[in-house]
């Protein structure tokens, strides 16, 4: 195969330019002011000093403040915690005595040989489960109540004695 001829391209000429002269800026030299030493007064001093010694003093008693409400709350939580968890396993209790009494209910209905004895035995269950209900009412209420200030009154107590260190 023939080869192809290789063209070049002529370089462009460079515009030589006069060197332009350089200008020497002029220095400025920023004035010195001088600041006045002037003595502050030691009344005006000593108010400084004392309003910094309160706001450190005010703030030592306001971190001691929030870590001990904070405690307080941590162990209000823990409490709580611990009451919902007694709840929930009383609520649990119950349910599973109400549907063991019911299971026991629907095989004593198996074996009923009249509707006279069934109502009979319908009304037994029924006193029964009203009371027992009743009294796991009773007792889940009175469950509620004790979490309720068991977890409340510390908190309240420690926000009193927080608000009266700060104060």
């Amino acid at each position: 195969m023939p080869e192809a001829p290789v063209t070049t391209k002529p370089k462009p000429k460079t515009a030589t330019f006069a060197e332009t002269p350089k200008f020497d800026m002029p220095s400025f030299e920023m004035p010195k002011f001088e600041i006045p030493n002037f003595e502050v007064p030691a009344a005006f001093r000593e108010f400084a000093e004392k309003g910094v010694s309160q706001a450190k003093a005010n703030w030592e008693k306001v971190k001691a403040a929030t870590e001990e409400t904070t405690d307080v709350l941590e162990d209000s939580y823990a409490t709580a915690s611990k009451g919902a968890a007694d709840y929930g396993l009383k609520l649990i209790e119950a349910s599973r005595t109400n549907t063991n009494a019911a299971f026991d209910f629907a095989g004593q209905m198996m074996t009923v040989k009249s509707l006279s004895e069934a109502v009979e035995l319908y009304t037994a269950f029924a006193r029964k489960q009203f009371e027992a209900i009743g009294a796991q009412g009773k007792e889940l209420t009175a469950l509620a109540q004790k979490v309720a200030t068991e977890t409340v009154e510390p908190i309240k107590e420690g926000m009193t004695s927080a608000f009266k260190k700060v104060a």
